[in-house]
């Protein structure tokens, strides 16, 4: 009896895909091109783990004669190009995956970086990263499985800073002595400022929003940024280098040789090549260079000042006078580098509601 009706069953499920096939044909061919696009998106997808980039990208085309909505083929497809350097290429993979998932929140931040970055397209880029900050997505938190909340805000945070770059590059395009320079300046800190209150202890963000703030002749906020800078990152020797360019600008001379030392101390331990300390020590003299221009700034060199930035000499490494132990050596230099003695030059009590509500103090 069982066997009779799963028969008739059959008899019937057969005579209805043959009915709705000679209905709806398109539909059928359109499903059937769909399952094989998707084979060859997972062949691509195992070539591309393999790093055999050439028979991914092979894999994926086919796929996507198939099935052309498979927006993560297309993405993957992108960065592949990136890798060849086909930056048009890539831009026109991305604007598919784009195409196809709308909300595709790493596509877009490609596409605006590869924009801004290789083809000098800013608009185009800021574009993308405003799609990306209003793309609204439910956060789930399922305790102890699932957590999406961190990773929307960091993008979010992520396209705040990239818009910022975008905004700062485009300032740098544009003539000293026109707005638009300081229109896209002011829009770079907007943007970098959103991108430190998501990302608070990005030292990238923070960096950035001093170096634009630098930029647009606001010394006081710039200061006070690569000082937190400098705090969260103190082997990122880029901070303490502006900040020592900026100390001299402002005539504060002790601190700037001080920071100028950190730096060079930095790169000198890094990686020991001697291009950068080479570059850093010419830096060093061209500051040393115009002290000497001016009166306070020989007598500075002239007194006999007690450093607190340490030195680096065959692995040993001195504080005031001490040959600190080398187990000791890394937590001696990072305190004495994420200090900002220099902080102080820069707080402005007038202009504390522009400080981010007080985050630098």
């Amino acid at each position: 009896m069982r066997t009779g009706k799963r028969k008739l069953f059959r008899i019937i499920l057969i005579l209805v895909i043959v009915v709705t096939a000679c209905l709806y044909p398109k539909w059928y061919i359109k499903q059937i091109h769909k399952v094989q696009g998707i084979y060859y998106v997972a062949k691509g997808d195992n070539y591309l783990r393999k790093t055999k980039f050439h028979k991914a990208i092979n894999a994926y085309k086919h796929g996507l004669e198939l099935y052309p909505e498979h927006y993560g083929a297309w993405f993957n497809l992108g960065n592949i190009y990136v890798v060849y350097e086909d930056y048009y290429a890539s831009i026109d993979a991305y604007a598919q995956a784009i195409k196809y998932n709308p909300n595709y929140v790493l596509a877009r931040m490609n596409y605006g970086i590869i924009s801004a970055e290789k083809f000098g397209d800013f608009d185009s880029a800021i574009e993308q990263y405003n799609k990306v900050i209003e793309i609204q997505r439910k956060p789930v938190y399922i305790p102890f499985v699932f957590n999406n909340l961190t990773s929307y805000k960091t993008n979010i945070g992520l396209a705040y800073y990239n818009k910022g770059v975008a905004y700062r590059q485009k300032s740098m395009y544009t003539d000293a002595d026109k707005p638009d320079r300081e229109y896209n300046l002011l829009k770079a800190i907007e943007a970098f400022k959103m991108a430190t209150k998501i990302m608070k202890k990005d030292y990238d963000s923070w960096y950035n929003l001093a170096l634009a703030y630098h930029l647009n002749r606001d010394f006081n906020l710039a200061g006070l940024a690569y000082c937190r800078a400098i705090e969260l990152s103190p082997m990122s020797y880029e901070a303490h280098y502006n900040l020592a360019v900026l100390l001299s600008h402002l005539k504060y001379y002790k601190e700037a040789l001080k920071e100028m030392q950190k730096a060079n101390n930095i790169i000198s331990s890094a990686d020991g090549s001697s291009n950068h300390s080479r570059y850093m020590f010419d830096v060093m003299s061209d500051v040393t260079r115009n002290i000497l221009k001016d009166e306070e700034g020989m007598k500075f060199l002239t007194e006999d000042n007690e450093y607190e930035a340490t030195s680096v000499d065959g692995g040993l490494i001195y504080l005031n006078g001490r040959v600190v132990a080398s187990e000791e050596l890394d937590k001696s230099m990072i305190k004495n580098l994420s200090k900002c003695p220099s902080r102080d030059f820069f707080r402005d009590e007038d202009r504390a509601e522009e400080l981010l509500d007080g985050v630098f103090f």
